[in-house]
């Protein structure tokens, strides 16, 4: 039984890697001209200084490489989050990662005068990671045990609204950052260039290795916090472990591409299905699900829309609503 399901699952990561490409494919040869595949083929091999070339070399695969290390940033961080949580409800973002990133940003423009992304996107990494770390002290300051799932979810919350608060008292003093955090809010992969995807893939790819390095002690969580203890498991250190994961994820994928709702949340909840609660399938599982749903999301913004686009983030959003309305209507709780 247990070869039937291990081979199961390992054809799951096959599929999904198929899933991938065709995915990375669609994103680079559709969009307001397209490019047929044997040019885009073209284009990554064997390049000239034709049209065709520039535009799949210097627009849309740096946007398919950064909506890849994204997609697969928030899938893992969603399902880490909802493990460590154990809400089926809970997403990234409830770390306060998304709205430090963005107060940060505000504070880099105004007081600092950072005009550019490639500037402000490092004050975006410091304010999530600075944000998460601020949540974590305070989830752990209610007893020895360190931080549990509910006052992860109070702390987080509450960090949140109040950085909202001050984000959105900042920018009604300058339009240069009302206007950068009104683009950055509804989140895109569209014309950041090759600057930021290079710039956050150091962060993602510690926080992939944390994530992985994590899944065993999340497994044992999952039975209990008394049982992991019998289990051998220190249980503080698991749970720092998987936050420091989850923020390096989530700030670097919100850093670069902006506030993409519901893709950290909606998911996790498709890869369980196949995969079971075990984490050390579901974490891979839930990464790739993320890049290839990020990158379908992003080319329906351009074919709906033509000849302009619609933001990933607004497509994320319309498309997660109905299933997070769905989750939360469900009778039974979901088991993580």
């Amino acid at each position: 039984m247990g070869q039937k399901t291990t081979s199961r699952r390992l054809r799951l990561l096959m599929a999904l890697l198929a899933a991938l490409v065709a995915a990375a494919t669609l994103s680079i040869a559709i969009g307001a001209k397209t490019v047929p595949p044997a040019d885009v083929w073209h284009a990554l091999w064997s390049p000239s200084d034709t049209e065709n070339d520039v535009i799949v070399r210097s627009l849309r695969l740096p946007r398919t490489v950064l909506g890849v290390l994204a997609g697969v940033a928030l899938g893992m961080a969603g399902a880490l989050m909802q493990g460590h949580t154990r809400n089926p409800l809970a997403d990234p973002g409830l770390l306060g990662v998304t709205q430090g990133a963005a107060f940060a940003m505000v504070v880099a423009i105004i007081a600092l005068g950072v005009p550019t992304m490639r500037g402000y996107i490092w004050f975006g990494l410091a304010g999530a990671l600075i944000a998460s770390v601020g949540v974590f002290a305070l989830g752990s300051a209610s007893g020895r045990g360190g931080p549990t799932p509910v006052t992860l979810a109070l702390a987080g919350t509450a960090v949140s609204a109040l950085l909202y608060a001050l984000t959105s008292a900042l920018v009604l003093l300058d339009e240069q950052a009302m206007d950068v955090f009104r683009f950055w809010q509804a989140g895109s992969i569209a014309g950041r260039g090759s600057g930021p995807a290079w710039q956050v893939a150091p962060f993602i790819a510690v926080g992939l290795v944390f994530a992985l390095a994590n899944a065993p002690g999340l497994n044992a969580l999952a039975l209990g916090e008394d049982v992991a203890r019998s289990l051998g498991q220190n249980v503080w250190l698991t749970r720092a472990l998987g936050l420091a994961a989850v923020t390096l994820l989530t700030a670097g994928a919100v850093a670069a591409c902006g506030a993409l709702a519901f893709l950290g949340l909606v998911v996790p909840h498709v890869a369980r299905a196949f995969t079971g609660p075990d984490h050390r399938w579901l974490l891979p599982c839930a990464g790739l699900l993320g890049a290839v749903a990020l990158l379908l999301a992003d080319v329906i913004g351009r074919v709906v829309a033509r000849p302009g686009e619609l933001e990933v983030g607004v497509v994320l959003a319309l498309l997660g609503a109905p299933f997070f309305i769905t989750l939360v209507r469900r009778r039974k709780p979901v088991r993580l």
